[in-house]
């Protein structure tokens, strides 16, 4: 898909958009639904409050994260045309993602089969080995933050924004993103890229199951699991979902299940060929 085309070589303004309906609110601003006036490009508008920014700090972060993504050409990870501001906002144009976030699916639906889960799953663990391969390690993989386009190609979205939490942050749960923290980050140890490897075991655990592997009643006792890597199977699970689980939830990081091996590995492939086979 072709990235929208600039106005006559100039920076947009508000005035070149046709701004629909919300698709989110929240603390910074809204995300809306527009279009291009001259090409009629389809786009999600992410509109920002500058105050707010300043007054959480965040615009140097935000400057950040807007040059990483807008950098990032993967057919999974949603793309970042540009951005423009005015005097109280700042405007960011992004790919948009038809059928919204992989979380209201889930939710909708209270779980993927095994053939959906392993093709979202290998989507999403090539998209991370791009981004790792570029040295961008994304910190926040989770269904909130992964949308599906009206094809059903997964696509991540907010990369390292702390500001993005007021905008997908919608788990009933008490613990909310916790859920997917890797044990190193939630005792502040040194950690690397392999933070997303366990994200990405947490996530093929909920797709597959309905909740994550270590959800409990309070954030102290899902935090005890989580340092102890400590989780049970359903017995429904498949031995090949198991294995590769197992692997990517291992509590040291560098034992974690390389990304290009979880994308080879023979469950997901004789699984997500089904999926796509079905799809046609």
């Amino acid at each position: 898909m072709a990235c929208p085309p600039l106005v006559n070589g100039r920076i947009w303004t508000l005035n070149d958009f046709e701004v629909g309906r919300a698709l989110g609110r929240g603390k910074f601003g809204s995300v809306f639904l527009a279009r291009e006036r001259d090409s009629k490009y389809i786009v999600a508008l992410k509109v920002l409050f500058k105050n707010q920014l300043e007054k959480h700090n965040l615009e140097t972060q935000l400057k950040r994260e807007i040059e990483i993504q807008y950098h990032l050409r993967h057919d999974n990870i949603l793309r970042l045309f540009g951005y423009f501001h005015d005097s109280t906002r700042v405007y960011i144009v992004l790919e948009y993602a038809g059928r919204g976030c992989v979380y209201d699916l889930l939710k909708k639906e209270k779980k993927f089969s095994a053939p959906r889960s392993a093709s979202y799953i290998k989507q999403v663990a090539d998209a991370l080995h791009y981004c790792h391969q570029k040295k961008v390690i994304h910190r926040d993989i989770k269904p909130e933050n992964l949308l599906v386009t009206a094809d059903d190609k997964v696509k991540l979205a907010d990369f390292g924004w702390r500001l993005s939490d007021l905008f997908t942050f919608r788990r009933s749960t008490v613990c909310g993103t916790l859920d997917y923290i890797c044990p190193e980050m939630l005792e502040n140890r040194v950690h690397n890229y392999t933070v997303d490897n366990w994200s990405v075991g947490v996530l093929l655990y909920e797709f597959l199951c309905g909740e994550p592997p270590f959800v409990m009643e309070g954030p102290s006792d899902t935090m005890e699991r989580i340092r102890k890597a400590q989780y049970k199977f359903p017995g429904s699970l498949p031995d090949g979902a198991r294995d590769v689980i197992t692997k990517l939830l291992h509590k040291e990081g560098n034992k974690r299940l390389p990304l290009p091996d979880v994308i080879t590995h023979e469950w997901i492939v004789s699984e997500s060929n089904k999926y796509e086979a079905a799809s046609k």
